[in-house]
């Protein structure tokens, strides 16, 4: 893990070159004394502005910066140094024109946003390297730079150069050898795609073939994963010890493989934005059917963006942006409640979130994000927002090193699959409401087990499928036996792209004491997305008692029963949605039944054992009160102490580094709330001492952090 400071590291990316004001100096020394108030311990400058530093080709201005470091240090505030390589200069784009990007062959994008340029270019990759170069050398030793940001959400377009195109041509030349293999493997047969030369394969705009979409967004994603630990290579040049170099992700983007990508960094930074107000209110009230996509609705959706970002490399993780006020269009104003700025902070920290960065300090008066709103309105006078975050500050202040690089609990863990993702939102298996394909169907499938989960208190951890078990051996993943120990839960819904060796793996793992969950699609197709000959779920058909050749879609949902006297108790309104496997029974035990005269034939829970294991097939997308019951069966004993808590009030546990037990509690909602103390506690935030059975006042929109006073208790 990266060297960091010892406590949460606080602040917001600060851009002084933006400001309108006359006396620019007068306003930076404003702006960097209501930090310090603020408890800022941290700003990210630098990154949007290559046409600031380099105002003409080979013409550097790198002098700016100077004033706003050497305020900065002098209020004890550390700086994270970004490359500005994600923002073209419009000399470069007007010299040289072949490094713009195309959306589709030869169509290319349009100048006057962002990211437009075609990073693998020659060009761009020469005058990308000059400014990089010239920055980090300039600034690098600068006593306030604790780190570097690299580019700035990557991987927001699929390019088609022609450059980009013949690499990829490169790259399956490599990977399979000759054509006839491709065609073998892609079965090119098909629609008589069959090639005879490797002149012959196509541009991927019109493609249908699944196989070549698999390998093109794989191969896309690599050529950013490339991108960025080129540039991370280079800053490695300058940097001092300790500094770190990452770079911000923003997870849902096209081309982000985001296991793969924080492999070429010292620490994975996302940038978790969320709807506020009622967004985050409990019970919540947000339908399944809403699609969560750039930022979320819903705690629970808040909380996977945490855990999933966690997942990147299993390791404590920076937050580079989040939302300091409206956030989106400028239809979008819908700026936090009073306290939701410190919940929304503290359940990213108590997830794992080593750094709390907000985007921006100060409203901007110009631009495509106008109002995107500021840490400081347009007036940049201080206001709730900046009131609310000072008191934010100086609560990570007050914990100091104690909430810094949390090892979140898990009950569950939750296997996720990009190639699976990638394939399903080119031809998705579920579709909208209205008939058309619904691009987000992998989540669809896989959220609803994770939102069950943290409904019923159970926390997640979720895990890529390559950092279990790598099939193409570019990384070691764990044993079977290692798996157990650390995940003995694995809930594995969607993993439609997988291979042999990985479903073995699977198997493996149940036999050697974990409970498999296998869920919809799972184990369909193979590493290709071919489907198998094999009945499904394939090669874990046997080892799970079940196998299936039928599966539909459900147009509405379908009432399901636990059977009597199981394992599993249901409400009487559980539901199955959106998919059904017709699972024929060859050695299972059923857990639960469709409530329906055709669907009713099959199961749509079963379980076997499975040597020291289980596996539980579940053939469908459970819906709310299902995928409850499920996490509730498969968790019975939650790591949390914090039990029979009022439905507004969630708590999160985790581990601290030096082994103390941290436990953070949130009221979300305007109803105040009142909890007992499960054990003695010590707050956090204040130091008072709670004996175990004291009553906890949590008012509105309210966070209390405790920590346990003896190692070792839970």
């Amino acid at each position: 893990m990266a060297a960091l400071p010892a406590r949460v590291l606080f602040g917001a990316a600060y851009y002084h070159e933006y400001q309108p004001y006359e006396r620019p100096e007068d306003r930076l020394k404003t702006d960097l004394d209501l930090m310090a108030a603020a408890h800022f311990t941290v700003i990210r400058v630098g990154e949007s502005v290559w046409s600031t530093w380099e105002p003409e080709n080979g013409r550097f201005e790198l002098d700016w910066l100077q004033p706003v470091l050497d305020g900065a240090h002098e209020r004890g505030i550390s700086v994270v140094l970004g490359t500005p390589t994600y923002a073209v200069p419009p000399w470069l784009a007007r010299q040289y024109p072949e490094v713009t990007g195309e959306r589709r062959t030869g169509e290319r994008i349009g100048w006057g946003a962002r990211q437009e340029v075609d990073f693998t270019h020659p060009a761009f990759r020469f005058h990308a390297e000059r400014i990089i170069r010239r920055i980090v050398a300039r600034y690098a030793d600068h006593p306030a730079v604790i780190g570097f940001q690299v580019d700035n959400e990557p991987g927001l377009e699929l390019f088609h150069n022609h450059g980009v195109f013949q690499r990829f041509v490169d790259h399956l030349r490599e990977k399979y050898g000759d054509v006839e293999a491709l065609n073998r493997e892609w079965g090119l047969v098909y629609w008589s795609h069959r090639l005879s030369t490797w002149a012959d394969l196509w541009t991927p705009d019109g493609n249908a073939q699944p196989q070549y979409d698999v390998a093109w967004r794989e191969f896309q994603a690599r050529q950013v994963t490339e991108f960025i630990g080129w540039q991370a290579d280079i800053v490695r040049e300058y940097a001092r010890p300790g500094q770190y170099v990452t770079t911000c992700i923003s997870y849902t983007r096209a081309a982000v493989e985001d296991d793969e990508l924080t492999d070429r960094l010292d620490i994975a930074s996302g940038n978790p934005y969320y709807d506020m107000q009622d967004g985050l209110l409990l019970p919540d009230p947000t339908p399944e059917s809403h699609e969560q996509i750039w930022k979320t609705t819903g705690v629970w959706a808040l909380y996977q963006t945490a855990d999933w970002m966690f997942s990147s490399r299993q390791e404590p993780f920076l937050v580079t942006e989040t939302n300091a006020g409206s956030i989106g269009e400028p239809w979008h104003n819908r700026p936090a409640y009073d306290g939701q700025w410190r919940q929304a902070a503290w359940a990213l920290v108590a997830r794992g979130a080593r750094m709390i960065e907000y985007w921006h300090w100060h409203t901007l008066h110009f631009g495509a994000e106008t109002y995107w709103g500021g840490i400081l309105p347009h007036t940049g006078r201080p206001g709730r927002t900046y009131a609310e975050l000072a008191r934010l500050g100086a609560e990570f202040e007050a914990a100091g090193p104690l909430v810094a690089g949390l090892e979140p609990d898990a009950d569950i863990t939750l296997v996720y699959s990009t190639p699976s993702k990638w394939l399903m939102q080119k031809y998705p298996p579920l579709a909208k409401p209205d008939g058309g394909p619904d691009p987000a169907a992998y989540h669809r499938i896989l959220d609803p087990f994770y939102r069950g989960a943290f409904d019923t208190g159970r926390q997640v951890r979720i895990v890529h499928a390559r950092q279990l078990h790598d099939p193409r051996g570019e990384r070691e993943g764990l044993s079977p036996e290692e798996a157990v120990s650390r995940h003995p839960v694995l809930v594995v819904p969607a993993f439609y792209v997988a291979a042999d060796s990985t479903l073995d793996w699977l198997g493996a793992y149940a036999a050697a004491g974990g409970h498999l969950v296998l869920g919809p699609r799972t184990g369909y197709a193979d590493h290709e997305a071919r489907a198998r000959t094999e009945p499904a779920p394939g090669r874990l058909a046997e080892a799970a008692g079940v196998t299936y050749d039928e599966f539909s879609n459900l147009v509405r949902d379908v009432p399901v029963r636990a059977v009597p006297d199981g394992p599993l108790r249901l409400p009487e309104n559980a539901t199955a949605t959106r998919w059904a496997d017709g699972l024929t029974v060859t050695d299972a035990d059923v857990l639960v039944t469709y409530d329906h005269p055709h669907f009713g034939r099959w199961p749509a829970v079963t379980t076997r054992r499975h040597g020291e294991g289980r596996i539980t097939y579940v053939g469908t997308v459970p819906g709310r009160d299902l995928a409850q019951a499920l996490a509730t069966w498969l968790a019975p004993s939650a790591r949390t102490p914090w039990q029979d808590l009022p439905a507004s009030v969630t708590a999160t546990t985790g581990t601290s580094t030096d082994r103390r037990r941290v436990h953070v509690l949130h009221n979300w909602s305007w109803e105040p709330a009142t909890v007992h103390a499960p054990l003695d506690l010590t707050d956090v935030l204040d130091g008072s001492h709670i004996p175990a059975g004291s009553a906890l006042e949590l008012g509105a929109w309210d966070v209390r952090v405790f920590v346990t006073e003896k190692e070792g208790q839970c």
